[in-house]
């Protein structure tokens, strides 16, 4: 986890978040995808121009309520649980049910927080497995 191969995680995570954005957007238990690499993203040519590469952050939101967002959660089998976000393996979080939680839902609605909000940090392992995870995850949670 040196510096040494920062660049070659970086870029394998990437990759995976690229793919598993592309495939979220089409997904019908998705209401909205936040990625830079995405051309919907609003932000998109500029991040194009000012960054090397995306990075591994995706922002999603699910369709439906805080219940389905946490069966979503509950339902990740590769994916682990974190509130701190951005190591080798893949963590997913959702603000309203974790970090924020504490915080009323009229200030989380101030600053953006939705209840279906959920935040991807995305990792080195199988894309696919990955992608079939989040699948997964999602089906169930439409099934609230």
């Amino acid at each position: 986890r040196g510096l040494k191969t920062l660049h070659l995680r970086m870029e394998a995570s990437a990759r995976n978040a690229i793919a598993i954005a592309l495939f979220l957007e089409q997904h019908p238990s998705v209401s909205k995808v936040l990625y830079p690499g995405l051309p919907s993203h609003p932000q998109h040519e500029l991040a194009k121009h000012q960054q090397h590469g995306f990075g591994a952050m995706i922002t999603f939101y699910c369709v439906g309520k805080r219940e389905n967002s946490a069966v979503f959660l509950q339902n990740l089998k590769v994916f682990a649980l974190a509130e701190s976000l951005g190591a080798v393996e893949s963590l997913a979080e959702c603000p309203s049910l974790m970090t924020h939680a504490s915080v009323p839902d009229d200030q989380r609605a101030l600053l953006g927080i939705d209840d279906t909000l959920i935040r991807l940090s995305v990792g080195v392992e199988s894309c696919k497995d990955l992608i079939d995870d989040v699948d997964c995850a999602l089906k169930a949670s439409q099934n609230v």
